[in-house]
């Protein structure tokens, strides 16, 4: 006798039903602690329960997950699956709901990675949280150094560069002297702007307490440098372990480095089996322009929603990709943007879906990349004829 379960997740309760092909229902609420969902899981395992099915809802699912899923078949939904399903009436519980939809096979589980793989995706998108700090202190950097009067920004290409870092050192150490500030920028800003344009640029007012702020920032940004660099080496560390095989094919493709295959691997993970073809992957990254038709009108070709950081890094690999000399991805972009004369940026999102489908052959097919060019093409179908 088949016996299913469907969980609704909150952050303090997990309403539990259990339905039975007899029609049976149990239901039950537990709390979220660990030995609550221990005994959680030992009433499934009394009641004989093969499925369980539960929500994505917010982190709340992971610890559910981490305990149930040694010992039960487990499939993670996503709630917006659920709702549009027909059938379900106001009166139902959600709990009873996604039991009942699990036992009429009407929902199909979402990727999981295993358990590397997610504390690769930890490290990854602490590091996405950690740029996104790192350019907010930069701003407010910034901030306090238009206060004090001194417009280095103005003339510098972004704050983050080494002349902009020793000026606000000096002015740090109490240095206030636009003649020895001018030191520490590089000649190629001085020969660009000129001298008395940067030396003026320099020249301020600094009280203490900015003095004093401007410390704090700069400390607080060696520190997102420093959390930065060791989430990076933990990852190159793990995918040099267990990975170096997928890690060196994946660095075959133009664009792609050490940081962006790290990415893609936390993100994707390994296994492509999990992604039943190329389009499948780039669908659920959300690269793919949605078909939204009706009565022979296109309404729209947007791409759909997606994973976010897959997409944030796969765009920035299309921009590296575009620009490498002599590559299928950058004669593309030229043919497109150039001949064409197509958007700019709608081209870079569909190099960035060519890059994924190549990254999908190469972990499916676990072979390097091999760059399309129409002359060996022709070399080869010559070759295959004089054969």
């Amino acid at each position: 006798m088949r016996a299913v379960c469907g969980l609704d997740v909150h952050k303090d309760s997990v309403f539990l039903c259990i339905l039975c092909e007899t029609g049976e229902i149990i239901e039950k609420v537990f709390g979220v602690l660990t030995h609550q969902l221990r005994d959680m899981r030992r009433m499934m395992q009394s009641h004989g329960v093969s499925e369980v099915t539960m929500e994505s809802t917010a982190v709340y699912w992971i610890p559910v997950w981490r305990v149930l899923e040694p010992h039960f078949h487990l499939k993670l939904v996503n709630p917006y699956f659920i709702k549009q399903l027909p059938g379900r009436k106001s009166d139902v519980k959600d709990a009873q709901w996604i039991a009942e939809c699990t036992l009429k096979d009407l929902v199909r589980g979402s990727f999981v990675p295993p358990e590397r793989i997610q504390q690769l995706r930890q490290y990854d998108r602490r590091i996405f949280d950690l740029d996104a700090e790192i350019v907010r202190k930069l701003s407010k950097l910034d901030a306090v150094m238009q206060r004090c009067n001194i417009r280095l920004s103005n003339y510098v290409s972004n704050t983050d560069t080494k002349s902009y870092k020793n000026v606000v050192r000096k002015l740090c150490e109490g240095v206030t002297d636009p003649e020895e500030l001018i030191k520490e920028i590089h000649s190629r800003i001085i020969n660009r702007h000129g001298r008395e344009t940067i030396q003026a640029a320099l020249t301020g007012e600094v009280s203490d307490a900015e003095k004093d702020t401007m410390r704090q920032l700069r400390d607080e940004l060696d520190l997102g440098e420093r959390h930065k660099q060791e989430c990076m080496d933990k990852m190159m560390y793990i995918c040099k372990t267990y990975y170096p095989e997928e890690l060196r094919r994946l660095m075959t493709i133009p664009g792609i480095g050490e940081r962006a295959a790290t990415s893609l691997i936390a993100e994707i993970g390994v296994d492509m089996t999990k992604f039943q073809t190329a389009a499948h992957l780039a669908s659920w990254s959300g690269l793919k322009p949605r078909n939204d038709e009706s009565n022979k009108k296109i309404k729209s070709r947007r791409i759909t929603h997606g994973n976010i950081f897959l997409r944030k890094t796969i765009i920035e690999c299309a921009w590296g990709a575009s620009r490498t000399k002599d590559c299928f991805f950058s004669r593309f972009s030229f043919h497109q943007t150039q001949v064409r004369k197509k958007n700019k940026m709608k081209v870079l999102v569909a190099v960035a879906r060519k890059l994924l489908i190549a990254i999908w052959h190469v972990l499916h097919d676990k072979t390097d990349y091999k760059d399309f060019s129409v002359k060996n093409d022709c070399e080869t179908s010559a070759s295959e004829s004089n054969g």
